[in-house]
Formats: structure tokens, C-alpha cells, sequence
């Protein structure tokens, strides 16, 4: 097992994993930039390394300092949360030059699943139901314009390289084709560095449901049943949950079986997820694979009482999985909190948090690195806090949440905190009847 881990991350997340860390005996050391001198991860740490200024670039994306703050700290292991450089397999592949143990897949299986084209490929190859498309990079429009009428309208583009939304544009006609290729790769070269797109069938009415997944060095793998993400907004989730009001245990099993024949045709190693789209007639089909933990795992360690956060070490450190399937015994539900004004387009609001004070009881659990007096600085993502209600059912879940949101107190700033209760009253989220497009069709 490790000596010290070196958390390449900020807030919620670091967070976490030092508390993992900490029950498992493992000391920690944060890095941290100039703009989060004062958030928890830092102060709960073992040691704490300051890596540069605010931008993210200069700091939570620089390599050679997180590397430098790893030596000198004499860690022997770096775990990169999610975001920033959890799925960098330059990152990953110079952690392994520098005998340091990257938690998370290896450079090899980073670059055949972050790759989306590259992927899709891998999926088909491995007989997991792919979304018809391209195949491979579409490199100019004209090349674009032809597979779209052979495919025929609406289309999706997509960045090669892309995450949360970015560098995507849902076509509906020939006549919007030029400008959302154009938007579309625009989008992806500044947030990626990389404006390699291709193109997918657009799946109507779809669901968006994942696999979780493990596997260990010894090529064992397992899936740990699935999350429905289908309350989006702009392709960033807002709420998740387990088990998926949409699923059948006939569909559990067939999606399992092709997570686990994803995760075994690039041995992969580490937890991570297996994406679908799930249309209206329960066909499924592979949408990407994160190849690392996610924001909501919460929810799955919730409903099979599993930390998924200890599993991913013990992974790292060579220690073999039971190789179990697990399913859902109870029903969970997880709300993000954004720093954003839900009634004003979602605007991100930074700013000092004067009060807060967090739910708690029974089957309630907030994931948050946020205190009173805590500034969220404007540089980063705007979730502050994530909260997890678990019941034995869906309906007591819910009803957990509304107790939650009504007693969730966090002064100073915006929040989403008005748009989830709104959410959790309506009848399509209660019913469990909605799609990815629920934001478009009720605007709440």
C-alpha cells in the first residue's frame, strides 16, 4: 500500500479523497493554487504544496510542477481526481517515468478511450453496440456535408477530444450544417486544443445511462450497476441517480455484460465509466468511456455501500477485486449544487459564502469544501457542494431530497438550490418520464 498520495485536484474532490485516505492510513499532501489558500483540502492534508498562480494552466494543469511537488514531498503515488488532468495520458505516462503511481488508467488505455473516434472503434471491435456514425475524424466540411445526407438528418457533431459539452452541436438540417461545424470546432480547438470532430446519428428521445465499472492488473473486471444522467443542461449533468426509473433488470444485464466487454477489450485498469445513450425502445448504445472516478460516484457508493474511492487505490496498489457484479439494494439521488443563479441563465456567482449550514439525518450526505467566510474564487468550476439522499426507494428519496433542499442553507451567494426543489416537484422528474432534453422541454 501507499506511504503518501499527492492529490492533483481542488475542492470537493481533494477533499474526498483525503478523507478516504486518511481511514485507510495513507498521509496526504494538497497542492493548491494561490486563489484556494484557504480551502479545506489544504488545511486537511499532511502537507500542502502551493504550485502557482489562480489560472488553472499555471497551476492545477502544470505537469512539471505537480511532479516537483510529488518529489519533494517524497510521494509515492498521485491520485488526479476528475477533471483537469485525470484523463491526460501525457500526465499519466510522466508520473510512470517518474516512478510515481498514477491512481487511474495507464497512458495506453487513456489514449484509446479519450479519444472518442478512437474509442467508438475499440467498442465495435469489442462488439459493443456503437451509435451509427462516421468512422473515424472527419477532416473538412464537404467530407461532413456527404456523410450527413448519407446518414440523414438530425445529426450530431462531435469533438474528438471532448467533455461536458464542449466542441458538441445537435444538427437538425442540411441548412444549419456549415454553421454548427464551424461553432462546433471553433468550441473544441480553444477548450481542447484540438478541433478534430466526427459525426454521429442523433438519438431522439434518449436517456443518458452509465456503466460503473472496475478493473484490477490481473485482467478481473466488474460493473457495479448503473447511474441515469439524463437531467442535463447544455450536456453538463445536474442531477444523477441509482437505480434508473427507465431501467429493466433484462436491460441491467445486457448493459453490464457490454461495460464489463469494454473494460476487458483494453484490459483496463482502475474504476472508470461506461457511457450510453438509451433511446425510447431500451436500445442501447456506446456513447464514450471516463476513465476515471466520477463526479457523481457518490450515488453508486451510496446504494451497494462501497467506496469507490478505497476500491481505486487498492486498484492502484495491486490488489485483486472480488470481481463481483453488484446491484442497487437501495435508491439514491444526487444534486448539485452550483454557485450559479438558476433564475438568471444559470450565471456562475462567485463570491464570499456569509452562512451556511448543511441537512443532515438519515440517509443524507453533502460532499462540500465550502464553510462560512469561504470565498469560491471565479477561476474554476462553480460546483460547491454535492447532496445525496438514499432511501429504500425512489419516492423516498425524493421526499428525502425535498426535506434536504428546504433545510440547505448557503447565504451570500447564488445557488441552484431554488431549481432542484422546482425539479424534485415536478411531475416528469417524479414520474421518472423525461429524457436529456427535460431543461428544453420545461425550462424550469
Amino acid at each position: 500500500m501507499f506511504n503518501k498520495i499527492l492529490i492533483a485536484n481542488r475542492g470537493e474532490i481533494a477533499l474526498r479523497i483525503i478523507n478516504t485516505c486518511k481511514e485507510m492510513n495513507i498521509k496526504t499532501v494538497a497542492v493548491y493554487s494561490t486563489a484556494d489558500a484557504d480551502s479545506l483540502h489544504v488545511k486537511f492534508a499532511d502537507e500542502a504544496v502551493c504550485i502557482g498562480p489562480p489560472q488553472s494552466s499555471e497551476s492545477y494543469l502544470s505537469i512539471p510542477k505537480i511532479i516537483s511537488a510529488a518529489e519533494i514531498t517524497n510521494s509515492d503515488a498521485i491520485h488526479p481526481g476528475y477533471g483537469f488532468l485525470a484523463e491526460n495520458a501525457q500526465f499519466s505516462k510522466i508520473c510512470d517515468e517518474h516512478e510515481i503511481k498514477f491512481i487511474g488508467a495507464s497512458s495506453e488505455m487513456i489514449g484509446k478511450m479519450g479519444d472518442k473516434a478512437v474509442a467508438k472503434e475499440t467498442m465495435r471491435s469489442a462488439g459493443v453496440p456503437v451509435i451509427p456514425g462516421s468512422d473515424g475524424i472527419v477532416d473538412d466540411f464537404s467530407k461532413a456535408q456527404k456523410i450527413a445526407k448519407q446518414m440523414g438528418f438530425p445529426v450530431m457533431l462531435k469533438a474528438s477530444a471532448g467533455g461536458g459539452g464542449k466542441g458538441m452541436r445537435a444538427v437538425w438540417s442540411e441548412s444549419d450544417l456549415e454553421k454548427s461545424w464551424t461553432e462546433a470546432k471553433q468550441e473544441s480547438s480553444a477548450a481542447f486544443g484540438n478541433d478534430d470532430m466526427y459525426i454521429e446519428k442523433l438519438i431522439e428521445e434518449p436517456r443518458h445511462i452509465e456503466i460503473q465499472v472496475i478493473g484490477d492488473q490481473f485482467g478481473n473486471a466488474c460493473h457495479l450497476s448503473e447511474r441515469d444522467c439524463s437531467i442535463q443542461r447544455r450536456h453538463q449533468k445536474l442531477v444523477e441517480e441509482s437505480p434508473s426509473p427507465f431501467m429493466t433488470q433484462k436491460l441491467r444485464n445486457k448493459m453490464g455484460e457490454a461495460a464489463i466487454k469494454a473494460v476487458k477489450s483494453i484490459q483496463y485498469e482502475g474504476v472508470g465509466t461506461v457511457e450510453f445513450l438509451v433511446d425510447k425502445n431500451r436500445n442501447f448504445y456506446f456513447m464514450e468511456m471516463n476513465t476515471r472516478i466520477q463526479v457523481e460516484h457518490p450515488v453508486t457508493e451510496e446504494v451497494i455501500n462501497y467506496d469507490l474511492i478505497c476500491e481505486q487505490i487498492k486498484v492502484a496498489a495491486g490488489i485483486k477485486i472480488s470481481g463481483k457484479n453488484y446491484e442497487p439494494v437501495l435508491h439514491a439521488i444526487e444534486c448539485r449544487i452550483n454557485a450559479e443563479d438558476s433564475n438568471n441563465n444559470f450565471m456562475p456567482c462567485p463570491g464570499l459564502i456569509t452562512n451556511i449550514y448543511k441537512p443532515g439525518g438519515h440517509g443524507i450526505r453533502v460532499d462540500t469544501h465550502v464553510y462560512t467566510g469561504y470565498q469560491i474564487p471565479p477561476y474554476y468550476d462553480s460546483m460547491i457542494a454535492k447532496l445525496i439522499t438514499v432511501a429504500q426507494t425512489r419516492e423516498g428519496a425524493i421526499s428525502k431530497m425535498k426535506r434536504a433542499l428546504s433545510e440547505f442553507v448557503l447565504e451570500g451567494v447564488k445557488t441552484t438550490i431554488p431549481f432542484h426543489k422546482k425539479l424534485m416537484n415536478h411531475e416528469a422528474f417524479q414520474s421518472g418520464n423525461y429524457t436529456t432534453k427535460f431543461m428544453e422541454e420545461y425550462k424550469l
